[in-house]
């Protein structure tokens, strides 16, 4: 089995908010691979990461930091593949993370998540895959009807509490 997504965090620091993004990968049956990687304490790696995914067969690439948040920028500007930012909280509340990988200058684009939001991350990976892969997207659309499915459950219970002056 080979890697279509990369999911590179800048520190194993990350891996708590970064498993989500696994499991939704896994749970789609989605091949991927987790390295850790820093654009500033292992730049020479980052490089080779980068310039060589493409041919490794990766497709998406989830890369997350924190802070100066220089990890998705620096793979986007090696590479032609997409790369999806997490900005991670780690300081300043997740803002100058967020700023970092958000205010890319043009031509070097990272689609960025909200900050911590690797679900999304890997959502909205999966939803790129899906364009070219049909049972990717047949799953994709079944966790959508899932996610309003759940609304659905929530309304019903919400019409079975009652309160004097509530109409519905």
């Amino acid at each position: 089995m080979k890697p279509i997504v990369s999911i590179i965090m800048g520190s194993t620091s990350d891996l708590p908010i970064m498993e989500k993004a696994a499991q939704l990968l896994n749970d789609f049956e989605i091949p991927f691979e987790m390295n850790a990687l820093s654009a500033h304490r292992t730049p020479v790696e980052v490089e080779q990461f980068a310039k060589n995914a493409e041919s490794r067969g990766i497709k998406v690439i989830i890369a997350a930091a924190g802070m100066a948040a220089h990890l998705p920028g620096v793979i986007a500007s090696m590479t032609t593949l997409p790369v999806i930012g997490v900005p991670i909280k780690s300081s300043l509340e997740g803002i100058d993370a967020l700023y970092a990988i958000v205010q890319m200058p043009p031509g070097i684009p990272v689609a960025t998540v909200g900050i911590n939001a690797s679900l999304n991350a890997a959502i909205l990976a999966t939803q790129m895959l899906a364009l070219g892969d049909e049972k990717i997207n047949a799953r994709l659309k079944a966790y959508k009807q899932g996610l309003a499915q759940k609304i659905v459950d929530a309304n019903q219970q919400l019409s079975k509490i009652e309160y004097k002056f509530k109409t519905n």
